[in-house]
């Protein structure tokens, strides 16, 4: 990119030399990929470099911009003056720079849209870090010693309290001085009259900093490899050792050992003077990832949107000064300021969960790839259930791809039932959630002591409000969805634009108290379980429960110390989470994915029941999956309980081939929404006739599908419409998109949203 490229010349030139005149280049948070240009004042020439922001007249007002590059190429018309600079450092670097030109382009966004996207809003404020004060016991006292000290205490009763609680709290951390005073009633003067004996120690930190998993004063060793990783691990640094090393697909069974590869290769790596970013789908999953990895290295650091604000902050800019090794997080760390990155590891590769839903809508996957090229490094995708895109990449060698297929210390993998619930309805008479031999096999578990693992991707207590009598169903008044009731908070919830309304005792329609809660959702999965066994403590995991901050990590802490003997949840728990004392999973619904209308809807289908089924059969007691499903024969959910990837692929790529769906062929969809359903429906029309002119003109093999109403057809009060373009290439794509980009601009209240290579199709 030709103005990154003279970033370093310009910048060494003085302002006193005779040069000639500068201007910065500069672009904003707006859906527009244009380059502005402005002076440079001669007291900031010294200053600014690409990548800092700037304040600078834009219209009529005053407004923040990126600075992208130098150059001393007038635009050929008048430009104003750069009003000040905002920062002491670029918060983009020359490759962060690189990358989000390129995605600016290729995801048909605007480049400082890009760039606003990558630099975390955290950082933009730049915070106050608010700091705690923990207390804890001095190392020095021996428990001999620590009597003494409670005798001589006897008359100062809340000094001897406080040293009491103290002694007895098990905590390498501390706690914190307000927890302390709540929990034995001193006052801060009683603490510092402790620590003036020196009897305890004081120490200010975050409360983010407490929640993290400590640093481990003494590193674990590695664990000795297997023969089967062994090898794999021959051909990884094969691959580190070749001038270009490109993108390893790691395609390990469930409990195959993917991890224990992932740390050896950044050790590997480490020895170098290389690091590693290491990305996981979920952030419920950060907790045990960075546990696993702090036990074998130091100078880690997480990245993720549940960090709160100075320590979020405060981990960005140790990456950004050269003090991390290993950086984890989720989708957007794969923009962490790390240098001489040499790794890049996305483990599951193939969860939708990195991709972007909003704008850019960019995918980690593709991103870690171009990363990779810019900085020399690697790319290791793993994953037990690879993405079609990925698995066909390896079958023409464009990846190199390790396969696993055994499970580390000969443990097999769970046997998986099928349960037919047509058959279940007619056998009892009626439905009934959890079927006969979930319910049998659960008893059994339960009352050996081990863990139960129950999976249903449906939050809430019934998905819709049905009238028996006249069909009336209560939907949101500002999106074509049903309503969700939640028991618990009594109240019926939109899950997409998130309104709420108090749920009606009788039909507004036929005004008869007919009114049904239809289905179910993991609340009532949690009510009828915890009647069925109402002597088993319960942990429900879904977005309604774990909104705090560390729920998460909480909850999978209390449910790996046994607190809790039954976890239900979501896809957050259908992944990477690895406990030996679940011998028993439950799939209470295999067919919500795959009655979505999306051409992915069996792949999914097929992944989720093949990490859910893997969180069980991880110790030596085995395991059993038991799946419900009122489609048991499709071939989704026969493969997966198989066990057998290679032939659910073979056969859904079969599907794909002729119609020409990903990998065979690329995908955009245009969306149009608007609050008028005559204009949002007239300008998908016409772009719609546009683009299939040109696809007949132009003999490009360019498929225009639609346009047509999209599956939620109204949302938030904006009525929806969606188109597809479908091609054997991504420039026939973006060629035709081009020839359109003046239409897309909003026009009578409608806007046109592009998704490239699209994951949601609703």
């Amino acid at each position: 990119m030709d103005t990154i490229g003279q970033t370093s010349k310009f910048h060494a030139t003085s302002a006193s030399q005779s040069s000639p005149q500068l201007f910065a280049e500069v672009v904003f948070n707006i859906p527009l990929n244009k380059i502005f240009h402005y002076n440079i004042p001669a007291n900031l020439r010294e200053v600014l470099i690409p990548g800092m922001r700037v304040k600078v007249p834009f219209g009529n007002k005053v407004v923040t911009g990126f600075c992208v590059g130098l150059t001393d190429k007038s635009s050929g018309y008048k430009t104003k003056d750069i009003m000040g600079i905002l920062d002491v450092f670029p918060l983009a670097d020359e490759t962060m720079l690189r990358i989000t030109r390129w995605l600016s382009s290729y995801y048909c966004c605007g480049w400082g849209e890009a760039i606003h996207a990558v630099i975390p809003p955290v950082v933009r404020r730049n915070p106050k870090e608010k700091r705690y004060i923990f207390v804890k016991c001095s190392d020095h006292l021996s428990e001999m010693e620590k009597e003494a000290i409670l005798q001589a205490k006897k008359n100062a009763t809340k000094q001897m309290k406080t040293l009491e609680f103290l002694f007895t709290k098990e905590t390498n951390s501390g706690i914190s001085a307000k927890d302390l005073m709540k929990a034995t009633g001193c006052t801060m003067s009683v603490i510092r009259r402790l620590e003036q004996e020196n009897l305890i120690l004081l120490e200010e930190k975050s409360m983010d900093a407490l929640n993290m998993p400590e640093e481990c004063n003494k590193l674990r060793q590695h664990l000795t490899f297997t023969g089967e990783q062994q090898s794999a691990f021959e051909i990884i640094k094969q691959k580190l050792a070749e001038p270009v090393q490109g993108v390893i697909l790691l395609h390990g069974i469930t409990g195959s050992g993917k991890t224990e590869l992932y740390l050896q290769t950044i050790a590997k790596l480490l020895e170098q003077g290389r690091k590693t970013i290491f990305l996981v789908p979920e952030i419920s999953l950060t907790s045990q990832t960075i546990r696993r990895i702090k036990e074998r290295f130091n100078n880690v650091a997480v990245l993720h949107s549940h960090l709160q604000g100075a320590f979020h902050y405060s981990q960005w800019k140790d990456i950004k000064e050269g003090r991390v090794d290993v950086v984890v997080g989720a989708r957007s760390s794969i923009f962490a300021p790390l240098k001489d990155v040499g790794l890049i590891i996305l483990d599951e590769e193939h969860e939708n969960t990195y991709k972007q839903e909003n704008s850019p809508r960019y995918n980690a996957r593709d991103i870690a790839i171009l990363r990779a090229k810019y900085e020399n490094a690697m790319v290791m995708f793993g994953t037990a259930t690879p993405s079609l895109e990925s698995y066909y990449e390896a079958m023409k060698g464009n990846y190199a791809k390790i396969v696993l297929s055994k499970r580390i210390g000969a443990l097999q993998l769970p046997r998986v039932e099928i349960v037919d619930m047509l058959e279940e309805v007619r056998k009892k008479r009626g439905y009934h959630i959890v079927s006969q031999k979930l319910e049998y096999y659960m008893k059994q578990v339960l009352s050996r002591n081990e863990q139960v693992i129950l999976f249903l991707n449906r939050r809430g207590f019934a998905p819709y409000l049905h009238c028996k009598r006249c069909g009336f169903v209560l939907k949101c008044s500002h999106c074509d969805i049903p309503l969700t009731f939640h028991k618990k908070l009594n109240i019926t919830l939109c899950h997409y634009c998130h309104r709420e309304a108090i749920p009606p005792e009788s039909c507004p329609d036929c005004l008869t108290g007919n009114i049904n809660y239809r289905g179910f959702g993991t609340e009532k999965i949690e009510d009828e379980i915890g009647k069925k066994f109402s002597e088993y403590k319960i942990l429900r995991m879904d977005s309604d429960t774990m909104r705090s901050h560390g729920s998460h990590e909480k909850a999978l802490k209390a449910f790996e110390q046994g607190e809790f003997q039954i976890l239900l949840g979501t896809q957050m728990i259908a992944k990477g989470l690895d406990f030996p004392n679940v011998t028993l999973v439950g799939v209470i619904s295999a067919d919500t994915m795959l009655n979505l209308p999306d051409f992915r809807s069996g792949e999914r289908t097929f992944q989720l029941i093949s990490q859910v089924a893997g969180r069980t059969g991880r110790g030596q007691k085995g395991g059993r999956v038991i799946v419900q499903s009122f489609n048991p024969r499709h071939y989704s959910i026969t493969y997966a309980a198989a066990h057998d990837y290679e032939g659910f692929a073979k056969k859904e790529l079969e599907y794909r081939k002729p119609l020409n769906y990903p990998p065979f062929g690329k995908l955009a969809r245009i969306i149009f929404r608007g609050v008028s359903e005559k204009n949002t429906e007239e300008k998908a029309v016409v772009i719609g006739n546009t683009l299939k002119e040109i696809a007949k003109e132009s003999n490009w093999q360019l498929e225009i599908l639609g346009p047509s109403p999209a599956p939620v057809t109204r949302i938030n009060n904006q009525f929806r419409w969606h188109l597809l373009l479908k091609a054997k290439d991504h420039q026939r794509i973006h060629d035709a998109l081009q020839h359109v980009t003046d239409m897309l601009k909003p026009t009578k209240g409608v806007q046109s949203l592009v998704d490239i290579d699209p994951y949601m199709m609703l």
